[in-house]
């Protein structure tokens, strides 16, 4: 499996609670970007997994419109605060997929990703927001992954 994440784009920095940001202006550009590069490169996911937190379903919105196939799917689990140990789990449902986007959050994609190729804990990958990274899953495992791209939306 080729799981893309997508960190959500930039949300208001100020809500009456967190779950209710919404994206910016500039985070639906940021959106845009990223899914008019997907659409450009063929990436294209079987499926796409959201965070039913307001600025990564947005997020995941736009990109699903963007690409027009893949189905959009909320999960409670993709919520900030995401385990690894999580994630596996519940990605294993998915393991017949080529291809899965995951739209969430910060710090959880980072130490998914450590653990994803066999960091551990590793505070050496930090996803900036409306980034993109991709990780070739030939096991659904830790330690397995293989570092495809890490895309931050300035570079695209």
């Amino acid at each position: 499996m080729l799981l893309h994440l997508l960190r959500h784009a930039e949300a208001e920095p100020y809500q009456a609670d967190d779950f209710s940001r919404s994206l910016t202006e500039k985070g639906s550009k940021q959106a845009r970007r990223i899914g008019c590069f997907m659409k450009e490169q063929c990436l294209r996911p079987d499926i796409i997994l959201t965070s039913p937190v307001v600025r990564a379903r947005q997020t995941a919105e736009v990109v699903a419109k963007l690409l027009g196939k893949a189905a959009l799917t909320e999960v409670p689990w993709a919520s900030c605060g995401m385990t690894p140990d999580t994630a596996l789990a519940e990605l294993s449902g998915f393991a017949k997929l080529d291809s899965v986007l995951l739209v969430g959050h910060e710090p959880d994609f980072s130490l998914l990703i450590t653990s994803l190729i066999g960091l551990g804990r590793s505070e050496s990958i930090q996803v900036a927001k409306a980034s993109l990274i991709g990780v070739n899953l030939p096991r659904l495992q830790f330690g397995s992954g293989i570092l495809q791209y890490l895309l931050p939306v300035k570079f695209l």
